[in-house]
């Protein structure tokens, strides 16, 4: 049985607020920064998207379906594609026609759901399948929730969602001496199996490429293949996830970046190593063991856990107030309030509210459009209360109807 390589991307664009004032509140119901939101979605469209999508397209065709990739497409960031640039939808569609791509399913608004509201999450797993169907004409089986967040409960509902696969991060404190390059099982239901991510080949692409400090700089297709086979030579599939933003915006087309995706897959098939989807990964390979996570852990950070999110008092904060007021938004029957909760719940929010800039200083900056951690805090804490207001008058208005 040949070994084999399965690469998927993440394609996120948060809805990013604008700067909402404590006397707005009350006064002002608009909280997106439209023009922000519109100038960087076109920008990423342009550098990434847009020639990214050539390239693999053009790199299915040229190895006659032999190379094969995944995408995990938020819907916020299909509802942007949608409204301002409709033609990274097209390219989309164009990579799903070849038969070579499969697209993943998670929350619609790329949210922590899975972390504070079973509810919740089921509804925008849901919603998100919807717009899968809608736009792609396909029903996801592979899961990847935010942020490749996972614990053994999580994986048990999304099991019971009907789910048979799911993403989640190789962090090195749940395997131990363990290798994430083998198919693994949900603890609690073994029906679901588990994909790990490799991080140190994946972070070796989307985060070292273009640095020219680094000891393997600069790294050639050649190059990276052998350390593929080396990888591979006793288990069986690698797992190389990334944001596809590594692409050209990440790492810029001048640093060679493209130029190396261009030549990888040839290079890794005249090693003779296959490419998979998960799903075809999963079907492939059994499962070698359980894999236990009694909590949650994402691939952020050095710690791989939710500290990126929900580790300091401001996130906390934030993120128990915005879920307090789930029974109330639903009770409001109003579909534009329940669109913006969903909107607030996007995780970029708590992350640009993270304050630990130690070994990942300069991700956590990256598109964050705050000076400062407290800034983000107060901004969103702002539109929270103004929220508030409004889903408390909504209310309101129903009981004396």
């Amino acid at each position: 049985m040949n070994k084999s390589v399965c690469f998927y991307f993440q394609v996120h664009q948060p809805d990013r607020l604008r700067q909402f004032r404590f006397f707005d509140i009350g006064n002002d119901f608009h909280y997106l920064d439209d023009f922000s939101n519109r100038t960087i979605v076109r920008r990423v469209a342009e550098r990434c998207y847009l020639p990214a999508n050539k390239m693999l397209h053009d790199l299915i065709l040229r190895n006659n379906g032999a190379f094969k990739v995944a995408f995990s497409i938020s819907g916020t960031a299909l509802e942007q594609f949608e409204r301002y640039v409709p033609e990274v939808i097209d390219s989309f569609k164009a990579l799903a026609a070849t038969g070579c791509v499969e697209f993943l399913s998670e929350t619609y608004s790329h949210s922590l759901a899975s972390l504070a509201s079973t509810a919740e999450f089921k509804k925008q797993v849901k919603q998100h399948a919807d717009l899968m169907k809608r736009l792609f004409g396909v029903k996801p089986t592979v899961f990847r929730n935010t942020e490749l967040i996972y614990s053994d409960a999580i994986g048990e509902t999304v099991a019971g969602m009907g789910y048979d696969v799911m993403l989640t991060e190789g962090a090195k404190h749940i395997l131990g001496w363990k290798s994430p390059d083998f198919v693994y099982a949900n603890a609690v239901n073994p029906r679901l199996k588990l994909l790990l991510r490799n991080f140190t080949l994946s972070d070796d692409i989307a985060f070292r490429f273009s640095d020219k400090g680094w000891s393997s700089w600069p790294l050639t297709a050649d190059k990276f293949a052998d350390w593929v086979v080396a990888e591979l030579e006793k288990s069986d599939v690698l797992n190389l996830f990334m944001d596809y933003e590594t692409f050209g915006e990440h790492q810029r087309s001048a640093s060679g970046i493209f130029d190396f995706m261009n030549a990888l897959p040839a290079a890794i098939l005249a090693r003779d190593i296959e490419f998979c989807t998960p799903s075809e990964a999963a079907h492939k390979y059994q499962p070698v063991a359980p894999l236990h996570v009694p909590y949650p852990i994402s691939w952020a950070d050095e710690e791989r856990d939710t500290s990126a999110w929900l580790g300091n008092e401001l996130q906390e904060e934030a993120f128990n107030k915005l879920y307090a007021m789930e029974g109330d938004v639903y009770k409001t029957k109003d579909d534009n309030l329940v669109s913006i909760f969903r909107k607030l719940q996007e995780s970029d929010h708590f992350y640009y509210m993270c304050t630990k800039f130690f070994s990942d200083g300069s991700v956590h900056s990256y598109f964050n459009p705050y000076d400062t951690p407290y800034e983000a805090f107060i901004n969103f804490m702002n539109v929270l209360a103004d929220f508030e207001l409004r889903v408390k008058e909504r209310l309101k208005a129903k009981k004396t109807k």
